[in-house]
């Protein structure tokens, strides 16, 4: 993501798919709607996070035809120290790009 200055082999995505019957949105809004839920050590300024979500409105309205309508967008942000990857907590790993943009 640009925004973020993130590498691009960093990003992850995890999709859930639901049966129609399953699938409860807004009236206003329609089948395509669609809720972004993005986990993140914390570090990221005001400024990064609100061009995070202007380019996501932007990219999913161009990319997938999906209006802003019909997009939410949640970030969430934790320490480092509350993470463990690759078998060590995240607090002590090089991870090799900035966080405090």
């Amino acid at each position: 993501m640009i925004a973020l200055e993130y590498p691009a082999e960093k990003c992850f995505q995890r999709f859930i798919a639901l049966d129609d019957a399953d699938f409860i949105h807004p009236e206003d809004r329609g089948s395509d709607y669609t809720i972004i839920e993005i986990s993140m050590f914390e570090g990221r300024s005001i400024d990064a996070k609100r061009m995070l979500i202007a380019e996501l409105f932007q990219r999913v309205d161009a990319e997938a035809g999906i209006a802003p309508h019909s997009l939410e967008i949640t970030i969430s942000e934790t320490p480092k120290v509350n993470w463990g990857i690759r078998g060590v907590n995240a607090a002590d790993l090089a991870l090799g790009y900035k966080v405090e943009v």
